[in-house]
């Protein structure tokens, strides 16, 4: 073939698509799996994104002040992939050729962390275009921080390719009504109109007009009738870029475009064409029809010019940022810092610590009281609860609002919308330079979990603050009382779960959480008042789980193992038993997984195996316990619904009393005596 030079510019750029829909088709043929139609359709949005308008640099994907790429349309990754190769991220042919096969670079979905220039681990639909939002936040957020006149340090867009299914989902309508209400100009959707579900023909489930549907929530909308008019693509992205407003580009498209038997055709979407289909549809393109992933040597020549490109703008930003330095250094210095996700030296030393005669405290007050402290040392810490800051105690006193006229504040209101709340969190946490939680009922996680799943996919770290954790809720009844939540959620992998038991535990743990690494954090707390334990004897919260009260025997008779608001229940019991010449131990065990990592050796003098007599006792679901108790311990816990009545009515009506767990942990002993 031609050298790029000598080809027409049109011409060049068809060689270009037609190299990324073959790729795709390839790609999905050989490994026999996988989706090859939206691939083929939308190649032209690839290519004019990648070659004409996105800056970035392949040789570092993390550059600061990079655009953002989301494929939301997750199932559609080779047309992804089919673009960092061919524009030099560090993936290469043979990643291509390996797609969907075991220790590829080129799963079945994006997954960050796995592909060099994916941004987020997309697939389940809706989460990138959430993702996007928190991009977008995180974005605006810190221009406002940092720029200076004459120093745009922090400017870049967020891209995001949606389909059909993306635009059904409940979430991009919470993520589209948030992002219209805060007016995030540097965010920029396409969405694929290519008429084709699994099932059939859109319209047999959705007939709406998207456009109105955005304009009703504040964006600003554009329609491209055909994706392949490269300069209609252009000028929308160019009117996207100059309106203050998210945009949403309508793009219509056809699936397996050029395909002579699957164009337009529901077969096109998750299944390969088939060998007979896909060299007809090479020769459709004027492709070598028994060529297998060619790559033209004058595409990979024209594409790759955007390794120079991008190393250009890098380089121009870099000598910005040093101009930037020497006239604000303490920005500067605060920048890198937080990009590198450091926090400030000493941020923990004014964390409060709560005198036994300051109780009785919820651990959701508690809370405040530490994230309060915690924000006046780190700059950076900033969230928002799900229209229940009132409630969960998360507002951050005196540090402003998120809104569109003021993106420096560090309280969000998210709106009564959880999915859309955790899918930003996981945005915000990957754009970079933000610690950013996320507050609700901890009944409401139901409504985030798969953006709480994402993350721990990811190990990504965003806060969670879970409060009205157990019946203790009370009046609210059932439908607000969380039961298998707990059991639920330490089941997830990466997913790191604090129940602290006290005001001084829940200091340990806000410190715990914010330098936790490898995946999330969720804090978990009570409405209802607790007793403060002497800070000394808590201190050793911080290794997971710990002995708070010893016996008064050479050794326990029973052990007796809570979280949360069970614990001081358990001390009582305690109490109760010595008086009896019972020897019983008290365990607080606020983290399961961070108890799981000590040594062998600390775990048995704090659970010692010889004593086999055990209770645990917590307000849930008691799935799981069995690890901690054994065949030979029992478990005090709620494997029911809950009721409507104040929380102290509901604990000693479901058996949550000192002297049930006394009365259980007589039973075990006297059991174990005699077995």
């Amino acid at each position: 073939m031609k050298p790029a030079a000598t080809l027409d510019a049109n011409a060049l750029d068809q060689l270009a698509i037609n190299t990324i829909r073959t790729l795709a088709m390839d790609a999905v043929q050989k490994a026999n799996s996988g989706h090859p139609g939206t691939p083929m359709a939308l190649a032209p949005l690839a290519y004019v994104l990648y070659t004409r308008h996105m800056r970035y640099n392949p040789r570092n994907p993390q550059w600061p002040d990079r655009d953002r790429f989301i494929l939301s349309a997750g199932h559609a990754c080779m047309l992804q992939y089919a673009a960092l190769y061919l524009t030099g991220f560090d993936l290469s042919l043979e990643d291509i050729k390996n797609f969907r096969q075991w220790g590829s670079k080129t799963p079945g979905h994006p997954e960050y962390g796995v592909v060099p220039g994916v941004e987020v681990t997309t697939g389940p639909l809706g989460q990138g275009f959430g993702n996007g939002v928190g991009f977008a936040i995180a974005e605006r957020h810190l221009a406002q921080r940092f720029n200076r006149p004459g120093f745009e340090i922090v400017n870049h867009y967020t891209y995001a390719i949606c389909s059909d299914g993306d635009i059904m989902e409940g979430v991009s309508a919470e993520a589209a009504s948030l992002a219209g209400h805060l007016r995030l100009g540097h965010l920029i959707y396409f969405y694929d109109d290519n008429h084709i579900t699994i099932e059939g023909d859109t319209a047999l489930t959705f007939d709406e007009d998207v456009c109105a549907r955005f304009a009703a929530y504040g964006w600003h909308t554009q329609v491209v009738e055909d994706v392949n008019d490269l300069q209609a693509l252009d000028r929308a992205i160019v009117a996207a870029k100059a309106d203050p407003r998210p945009s949403l580009i309508r793009v219509r498209s056809h699936i397996a475009y050029g395909a002579p038997h699957k164009q337009d055709t529901k077969e096109a979407h998750g299944s390969p064409l088939g060998e007979d289909e896909v060299r007809a549809t090479k020769r459709v393109y004027g492709w070598p029809a028994d060529a297998h992933f060619l790559v033209p040597e004058e595409v990979l020549e024209h594409t790759r010019t955007a390794i120079q490109r991008g190393e250009d703008w890098e380089a121009q930003w870099r000598a910005l940022f040093d101009a930037y330095a020497a006239a604000h250094p303490d920005l500067a210095r605060q920048f890198v810092a937080e990009q590198k996700g450091e926090l400030p030296a000493g941020w923990d030393a004014n964390l409060p610590r709560f005198a036994p005669s300051e109780g009785p405290m919820a651990t959701r007050v508690a809370s405040k009281k530490v994230m309060n402290a915690i924000a006046r040392s780190v700059p950076n810490f900033l969230g928002g609860a799900a229209d229940l800051a009132p409630s969960t105690e998360t507002y951050l006193d005196g540090w402003g609002d998120f809104e569109r006229d003021n993106y420096a504040g560090r309280n969000f209101h998210f709106g009564i919308r959880e999915h859309a709340m955790g899918a930003a969190l996981n945005g915000m946490t990957l754009h970079g330079g933000l610690r950013p939680f996320g507050a609700t009922f901890f009944i409401f996680s139901d409504y985030m979990r798969p953006s709480v799943r994402l993350a721990a996919l990811m190990e990504i770290h965003p806060i969670y603050v879970w409060t009205h954790d157990s019946i203790g809720l009370g009046e609210d009844g059932p439908t607000h009382q969380p039961i298998e939540h707990l059991a639920s959620l330490r089941a997830m992998p990466n997913m790191t779960l604090f129940r602290p038991a006290d005001a001084n535990e829940t200091a340990i743990c806000w410190r715990l959480a914010m330098t936790h690494e490898g995946g999330p954090v969720g804090l978990v707390l009570t409405r209802q008042k607790l007793p403060v334990f002497d800070p000394q004897a808590t201190a050793m919260a911080e290794r997971g789980g710990y002995i708070l009260l010893r016996e008064t025997a050479a050794t326990p008779d029973v052990i007796l193992i809570g979280t949360g608001s069970e614990v001081g229940l358990c001390l009582e019991a305690a109490r109760l038993l010595d008086a009896e010449g019972v020897a019983a131990r008290v365990v607080s065990l606020p983290c399961w997984t961070l108890f799981d990592r000590q040594p062998q050796a600390y775990r048995d003098d704090v659970l010692p195996p010889a004593v086999t007599a055990r209770i645990s006792v917590e307000a849930g679901a008691t799935f799981g316990w069995e690890r901690y108790v054994g065949q030979r311990g029992a478990s005090i816990g709620i494997n029911h619904f809950g009721a409507s009545a104040p929380g102290e009515v509901l604990f000693r009506e479901f058996g949550f009393t000192p002297e049930r767990i006394a009365q259980r942990a007589r039973e075990v002993v006297e059991r174990n005596r005699h077995s």
